[in-house]
């Protein structure tokens, strides 16, 4: 059984730490609020993508690809969500860890880190690609696919876990808060960049 989820273990890997919107809010977050608040919005994203997967695996995914115009409204508006939250974090106030007050600033809520996924292309990709290359030939569909989808939740969560860390000790090179605010700009043009990408996917 190891050895058939070997291909679909390294495929989730790499779905999961390459830098995309999802990877660059959970280090923004655990850069700008401290570790603490990233690990929900970790443990929020990497349970909605693998529901996403159970979702499209039993029947949703075959009705989404007869509808490309729904496929287009979802990505527009996608892209309209990672836009907003890019100018919210290039716009928020900035404070540097040589300031020992609260951090100021909208935190991501959990269910915006879930919800992301939904409106995210990528997410809707990966899942996609998971039902069609490593189900679509399984004697009992329903059961691989549940089995994916928790396979993928585990293997996502250390993978995020580690954007968050990598958030953490960026946070270290922020001393004052012109650094922080240097920050914060330079990951909601990297967030703005990944979410107007998926255009040229």
């Amino acid at each position: 059984m190891l050895v058939d989820l070997l291909p679909f273990l390294l495929f989730a890997f790499v779905a999961s730490i390459t830098p995309g919107p999802t990877n660059l809010l959970v280090l923004s977050n655990s850069a700008r609020f401290g570790l603490a608040a990233a690990l929900p919005l970790v443990l929020a994203a990497c349970a909605a993508a693998a529901l996403l997967v159970l979702v499209v695996g039993l029947g949703v995914g075959d009705a989404l690809a007869q509808q490309p115009q729904v496929q287009q409204l979802m990505a527009w508006a996608g892209i309209a969500w990672l836009s907003y939250l890019a100018w919210q974090i290039f716009r928020s106030p900035a404070v540097g860890l040589d300031n020992a007050r609260e951090q100021a600033g909208k935190r991501l809520s959990m269910a915006a880190a879930a919800g992301l996924q939904v409106v995210n292309p990528k997410t809707w990709m990966m899942a996609l690609a998971v039902v069609s290359v490593f189900a679509a030939h399984a004697a009992d569909k329903t059961s691989r696919v549940a089995l994916l989808a928790l396979v993928f939740f585990l293997v996502a969560l250390p993978c995020l876990g580690v954007w968050a860390a990598l958030g953490r000790g960026l946070s270290q090179f922020c001393h004052s808060d012109a650094q922080m605010q240097r920050f914060n700009r330079a990951m909601a043009a990297l967030l703005l960049a990944s979410a107007w990408a998926s255009l040229l996917a």
